[in-house]
């Protein structure tokens, strides 16, 4: 495949959802010899386990390659890119009037849960949005062991549901900026309870089961019918990570984005839905902020800035949506046991990928 794309060997668009129309690097105005050389070192293990790279150009897959024996019909659990998903599920649910609005109160929606442990008026005020911006008062960080709401503490539960409406509120030592203090007025911490509690709450507000909703709604329109979702110990489809995908299904949710919640004439996403995804409502550190469920970060390649909003999940898995580039990529990898995995695929996308977007002139 890589070698077609490469050597002008003109293909055809077919019809089927499955395919993609396709261009030479050159002709969609990049520069192919970066991507070649970008080839050459994820096979020679530079990049350590990288399973896929595809690159789309105004709609046109420019370059595939598969780097491990799934090949194209992989299924790849790329983690927590699978938040992203949720998320669009929310904007449809939204769209179809079947949730309220971003402001919809979470606890609202399972009084059979109740009473909660740590009870707290604060809790009522918890809304889908402060689930879908990782900013929600509930004391819940992956990335502090000691957590009550770590991740790896819910996992060894049955009722994922109960886990996160049982936390505790957070609390903001001064040495933390409050919420108030904070961009956007939100305090950021990154927290798989949350999206995960949104399966169930979408089943709330749909009548539906979350794999029904999501294929009748997001992943059938766009032709998606193979997967694999995870489930909790409760039946619930897992919608805070472990989602299998094939690379050429995550280059289409990326695509849906940027042509703002259009594929192929048909509209999936309210335009508004996905402006609001892309746009920063927390800020994760000084070179990153947060949209719902979406990574927003520039990067500065060759005195020049790339704004890049991304899907992302553990090993460094990444569905990158350059908008003013008019760029998709996917990155799939299995590295995760590795060191600063997303260090690994930010570095491809720095040495290679903002490369040839300088054009094959070199422009």
């Amino acid at each position: 495949m890589l070698s077609l794309l490469l050597a002008g060997v003109p293909l055809a668009a077919a019809a089927g959802d499955d395919e993609w129309p396709r261009a030479v690097p050159a002709a969609a105005g990049l520069n192919p010899a970066p991507l070649e050389a970008m080839d050459a070192a994820v096979r020679k293990g530079d990049f350590k386990q990288i399973t896929s790279i595809l690159v789309a150009r105004d709609g046109k897959l420019v370059f595939e390659s598969y780097y491990d024996a799934d090949g194209e019909a992989g299924l790849r659990n790329t983690r927590s890119v699978t938040k992203s998903v949720t998320g669009m599920l929310v904007g449809i649910a939204i769209g179809q009037g079947k949730l309220a609005g971003v402001s919809a109160p979470v606890f609202a929606f399972f009084p059979e849960k109740r009473p909660v442990r740590h009870p707290d008026p604060r809790k009522d005020k918890i809304t889908v949005e402060d689930l879908l911006t990782m900013s929600s008062l509930l004391e819940c960080d992956d990335q502090n062991q000691y957590s009550r709401g770590n991740e790896e503490s819910m996992y060894l539960l049955e009722d994922w549901t109960q886990f996160a409406l049982d936390l505790p509120i957070r609390g903001f030592p001064d040495w933390v900026p409050k919420p108030q203090d904070s961009p956007h007025g939100r305090s950021f911490s990154y927290c798989t309870a949350g999206p995960t509690l949104l399966g169930p709450l979408l089943e709330k507000a749909s009548g539906e089961k979350v794999e029904q909703f999501a294929a009748r709604t997001l992943f059938g329109p766009l032709g998606i019918t193979r997967l694999k979702w995870q489930h909790t110990p409760a039946g619930v489809a897992m919608t805070g990570g472990g989602l299998g995908l094939r690379s050429r299904d995550l280059l289409k949710l990326g695509q849906l984005y940027l042509d703002q919640g259009v594929w192929r004439g048909k509209r999936i996403l309210s335009a508004e839905w996905v402006r609001q995804s892309m746009a920063p409502h927390a800020e994760v550190d000084e070179n990153t902020e947060y949209g719902y469920f979406w990574w927003i970060k520039n990067f500065t390649q060759d005195g020049k800035t790339y704004r890049a909003v991304m899907m992302s999940g553990s090993g460094g898995n990444k569905v990158v949506v350059m908008p003013e580039q008019r760029l998709v990529a996917v990155i799939t990898t299995t590295n995760f046991q590795a060191k600063m995995p997303h260090a690994i695929s930010e570095k491809l996308m720095s040495d290679y990928l903002f490369k040839a977007l300088q054009g094959a002139s070199g422009t």
